[in-house]
C-alpha cells in the first residue's frame, strides 16, 4: 500500500490522515484487509505503536473495524459521495447531468479562452517567427541571476506595497522622463503583473456591463478579450498608415474607454502621427472618454529616437499609459506598469490588493537594481542594434524569396512586421500556413487580431529570435511554399 505521510505534526496522525485519505479517495475500498500493524510499520520506517495509534484512531472514527483473529478491515459505511477514481474516470456524463452555473462573466472567460497556449505552437518547428518570442541575451541573464540573488539576499518577509516597491517606482519615473517624455512622480505608477493585468484592473475599475469601448482595429487580441469578458460594447475604429482613423471615431453615444498603440500599431507596425494624436486627445477630453496608451515595444526605433508617448503630450489627464518589461527583457518575467491619472489612482491601487496583494517583492528589488546599474539601458541598446540587422535580414530575404507575391508594412520599429499576401485568397493562406509548418515554418496570421475581416490575406512575422542566417534559410523555405499553393 503507497501511503505519503506529510510530515505534519506527530507522525501518528499523519498515518492516520494518509489511510483516512486513502479510504476516502476509493484506493481502499470497503472489506479491504489492512496490512497487519508490523508489516505497515515496516515498509514506513515506522514504530508499530505509532501503527497501533494510528489504527486506534481510526477504528475510534469508523474507518475501519477489527475482526478476532483475522485483522483489521475498512469499514463498510455510505461511500456514495466518494467514488473511486477510477470508476469516475470511466463513467461516462449523464445526459440529465447540467454543467455548473457560472457567473455571465465566468461564461464569456470560459468561451474566450484560447487554449493553444502561444508558447506552446512553435513546439518542433525549425524556424519560428511567432510574434512575441524575445531575443536570447546571455549578458542580462548574466546580471539578472545577481540581481535576484542580491534581492533574495536581501528578502522582504512582509507582504509588498500593492503599488509596487518605491525603488522601482523611482526607476520608471526616471527611464520615462529620460526615454519616453513622460513627467511622473513614483505616486502616480503602480506595478503589475504584465500588461495582461493592466488591462484587468482597467476594465475592474472603469468598466460596467453594456460601456462602450473603441479599440483599433486590427488589435491586440488580448485587450479585446479582457474588455469582452467584462461585458462591454467593443467597438473598432479603422486603421491606416497614420495610425487609428480619428475621424471615424464615434461622436454619439457615451465611449467609456480606448485603447490605442501610438507608438507602433500592433499589428500593421503605423505610427500615429502628431496631428491625429492631437485630435485623440481633444476628443477624449470631449466624450469624457479615457484613452489607454499600450507602450508594448516603443522602444525599438531603427530609423529615428523613439517618440515622445502620447501620455507626455496630455493635459488633461485623461491618458493611462502601460509599459512592459516582458517584451524588452523575457516574457516569464510578469512585470510591467501603468502611469495613471490623480484622479484614478486609488482605485487602481485597491484594485491591485484585492486582485493579489502585489506584486513579487524579489523579482521588483532585483529588477530596480537592474535598471539603476545601467545594465537594463545597455540591453536595450545591444538589442536594437541586433534586432536592426535581423529585421533587414528578414526584409531583404523576404524580398529576394517572395518578390511580388507579398507587401511589407515596413514601419522601422519593434519586432514584428506585418506581410499582404498579394495574390492568395483567405482559404490559400491558411494552407500556406498548414504547409509551412508541415515544413518546419512557422508563420502566423493577422486575422485572430482582427474585428472584421481583413480585405486581404496578412501575416505577422517575428524575427527577433532567429539570426540572419536562419532567417534567410526561413524565408527562402516561405518562398517554396508561397509558390507551391499559388500553383495549386
Amino acid at each position: 500500500m503507497f501511503l505519503q505521510l506529510d510530515s505534519q505534526g506527530p507522525r501518528y496522525a499523519q498515518l492516520t490522515r494518509a489511510l483516512k485519505q486513502a479510504i476516502l479517495s476509493g484506493r481502499c475500498a470497503p472489506a479491504t484487509r489492512l496490512p497487519a500493524t508490523r508489516s505497515l510499520a515496516r515498509d514506513l520506517d515506522l514504530s508499530r505503536n505509532t501503527v497501533l495509534a494510528a489504527y486506534e484512531q481510526l477504528a475510534a472514527e469508523g474507518f475501519i473495524e477489527g475482526r478476532t483473529g483475522s485483522g483489521c478491515y475498512v469499514a463498510e459505511f455510505e461511500q456514495s459521495a466518494v467514488a473511486k477514481p477510477a470508476a469516475r474516470a470511466a463513467t461516462p456524463r449523464k445526459p440529465d447531468m447540467l454543467p455548473p452555473r457560472l457567473a455571465r462573466r465566468g461564461e464569456r472567460m470560459r468561451a474566450l479562452y484560447d487554449r493553444k497556449i502561444p508558447g506552446r505552437q512553435h513546439r518542433g518547428l525549425r524556424y519560428n517567427l511567432q510574434y512575441g518570442v524575445p531575443m536570447t541575451n546571455p549578458q542580462l541573464a548574466s546580471a539578472w541571476r545577481r540581481e535576484l540573488n542580491h534581492a533574495a539576499a536581501h528578502a522582504f518577509t512582509d507582504y509588498p506595497d500593492p503599488q509596487g516597491l518605491i525603488a522601482l517606482r523611482e526607476q520608471v519615473c526616471d527611464y520615462l522622463a529620460r526615454r519616453r517624455g513622460i513627467a511622473a512622480l513614483p505616486d502616480d505608477v503602480l506595478i503589475v503583473s504584465g500588461t495582461q493585468q493592466a488591462f484587468s484592473l482597467a476594465a475592474d475599475v472603469l468598466l460596467d456591463e453594456g460601456d462602450q469601448v473603441v479599440i483599433e482595429d486590427p488589435h491586440y487580441q488580448g485587450a479585446r478579450q479582457i474588455l469582452q469578458a467584462s461585458g462591454a460594447q467593443v467597438l473598432g475604429c479603422r486603421v491606416d498608415a497614420e495610425g487609428m482613423v480619428t475621424d471615424d471615431l464615434p461622436q454619439q453615444g457615451a465611449t467609456r474607454l480606448s485603447v490605442v498603440t501610438p507608438s507602433h500599431q500592433f499589428p500593421t507596425g503605423a505610427v500615429l502621427s502628431l496631428t491625429r494624436r492631437m485630435e485623440l486627445l481633444a476628443w477624449a477630453e470631449r466624450v469624457g472618454c479615457w484613452l489607454i496608451e499600450d507602450d508594448y515595444d516603443g522602444e525599438f526605433r531603427y530609423d529615428a529616437r523613439p517618440l515622445a508617448a502620447l501620455k507626455s503630450l496630455d493635459r488633461a489627464e485623461r491618458v493611462i499609459y502601460i509599459g512592459t518589461f516582458s517584451k524588452v527583457l523575457f516574457p516569464s518575467l510578469r512585470l510591467g506598469y501603468m502611469v495613471l491619472p490623480p484622479g484614478l489612482r486609488d482605485a487602481f491601487i485597491a484594485a491591485k490588493w484585492l486582485a493579489d496583494r502585489g506584486c513579487p517583492a524579489i523579482e521588483q528589488a532585483a529588477l530596480a537594481r537592474l535598471i539603476a546599474s545601467g545594465a537594463f539601458e545597455r540591453h536595450l541598446r545591444a538589442t536594437a542594434k541586433t534586432l536592426k540587422t535581423r529585421r533587414a535580414a528578414l526584409l531583404a530575404a523576404l524580398r529576394r524569396h517572395a518578390g511580388a507575391a507579398i507587401e511589407i508594412a515596413d514601419s522601422s520599429a519593434g519586432m514584428h512586421v506585418m506581410v499582404w499576401l498579394t495574390q492568395l485568397r483567405a482559404a490559400q493562406a491558411r494552407e500556406l500556413i498548414e504547409l509551412a509548418r508541415e515544413r518546419g515554418l512557422g508563420v502566423y496570421s493577422v486575422s485572430p487580431y482582427c474585428l472584421k475581416p481583413l480585405p486581404r490575406p496578412a501575416l505577422l512575422l517575428g524575427y527577433a529570435d532567429l539570426p540572419p542566417a536562419d532567417l534567410e534559410a526561413a524565408m527562402k523555405l516561405f518562398g517554396q511554399c508561397l509558390r507551391e499553393v499559388g500553383a495549386r
